[in-house]
């Protein structure tokens, strides 16, 4: 299926790129989230005239974003968990429970954004967990998980 990208999408093209993907893909993700549209003459006409809208919209989430970054850059999250005597947690920490810290902390970031490349915390100590507030923006933050017994 031919659609026409009205954001930027990780490994698929930038803002106004017209690409051919599966079906299911468009249709079940893209198109209800409104990252892309049908790639019809109609469409393709609509988009050429909404280009430099479409294009400000994206540069302000941008902006913003890095903005977000800037704050977020350095920021140490402690998140306290019930803990055996070896370190090791009775649950773990999510990114959902990330999320929440954040969100107490004052950022607005959903669970979504929180990266965990290496999978849960299930031991005491710090990590390193990326925030990817935009495609183009990702900043780092140190999550200290404490254990109390």
């Amino acid at each position: 299926m031919q659609i026409i990208l009205m954001e930027k999408v990780i490994n698929l093209g930038q803002l106004g790129d017209v690409v051919k993907v599966k079906n299911g893909y468009a249709r079940n993700f893209l198109i209800p989230q409104g990252k892309a549209k049908r790639a019809t003459a109609a469409a393709l006409a609509e988009f050429d005239a909404r280009r430099a809208e479409l294009q400000a919209a994206e540069a302000a989430k941008l902006a913003a974003a890095q903005g977000v970054a800037e704050q977020l850059s350095g920021v140490t999250v402690q998140l306290t968990q019930k803990a055996g005597v070896d370190g090791k947690l009775f649950g773990s920490v999510t990114n959902a429970d990330i999320a929440a810290a954040l969100a107490t902390a004052g950022f607005a970031v959903e669970k979504a954004q929180v990266r965990m490349p290496n999978g849960h915390l299930k031991q005491i100590g710090d990590y390193t967990v990326s925030i990817a507030l935009h495609t183009d923006v990702v900043v780092d933050i140190t999550v200290s998980v404490l254990g109390e017994h």
